[in-house]
């Protein structure tokens, strides 16, 4: 894959154009702020454009928000390119920003999972392939700040267990392996929390997904 890097810290962002490199992934760019990655992105030619952004969300100038605002533009403009956030904490403003936006090719992971390199590449893969990545932290911060709406509290534990998988951005078929059951269990899990939730109307995995995680981002 393409893949552009907009990180303030000199030194985590030379460590993912090494790794990704070896992972046989292109580097096209590797920038310090949103503003530089906003200008690397419009001089793109449009076959030259990255397939994911990798954006950490606070950079210069002042150091809040900045990657984000450059993720929602990005996603607006150029809605083919991926988006994969990074993030010192779990930030539940930013966090629901970007999923309530009704796209696809989004993620949002913990500067922490970048050390672990399988799930940094895993989540990486994901996002460029169309589907949603969110940390199993942000999961559980946005499950916690909706614990108290009824229909989340009408769901089982199983199927809260299911919602957790789905909402990192597994597919049924991950979701069965991961916890053991059979993937006719998922479906049927899964059709009962729609039905619980009210989201029968939606339909594809990653809109699934996002659907799950906009209803616990409210």
């Amino acid at each position: 894959m393409r893949v552009v890097l907009a990180d303030d810290s000199t030194l985590l962002r030379e460590g993912l154009v090494r790794l990704l490199t070896e992972e046989n992934h292109e580097v096209t760019a590797a920038v310090g702020d949103a503003a530089e990655l906003m200008t690397v992105l419009e001089r793109a030619p449009a076959e030259q454009r990255p397939d994911v952004v990798v954006v950490d969300v606070r950079m210069p100038p002042t150091h809040t928000d900045e990657g984000l605002r450059a993720a929602v533009q990005i996603r607006e403009r150029w809605p083919d390119v991926g988006v994969l956030v990074l993030s010192q904490y779990v930030e539940r403003r930013y966090a629901t920003e970007l999923l309530t936006e009704d796209s696809e090719g989004v993620g949002y992971l913990l500067k922490d999972r970048v050390v672990q390199v399988d799930e940094f590449l895993d989540a990486l893969e994901r996002v460029g392939s169309g589907r949603a990545a969110f940390d199993s932290e942000v999961v559980r911060v946005l499950f916690s700040r909706s614990s108290r709406t009824d229909p989340l509290n009408s769901l089982t534990a199983r199927e809260r267990e299911v919602l957790a998988q789905m909402a990192e951005g597994h597919t049924n078929a991950g979701i069965a392996g991961r916890l053991h059951i059979s993937q006719s269990a998922v479906e049927k899990h899964t059709n009962a929390i729609f039905d619980k939730l009210g989201l029968t109307g939606t339909s594809g995995y990653s809109r699934r997904v996002l659907a799950v995680l906009r209803y616990l981002g409210t």
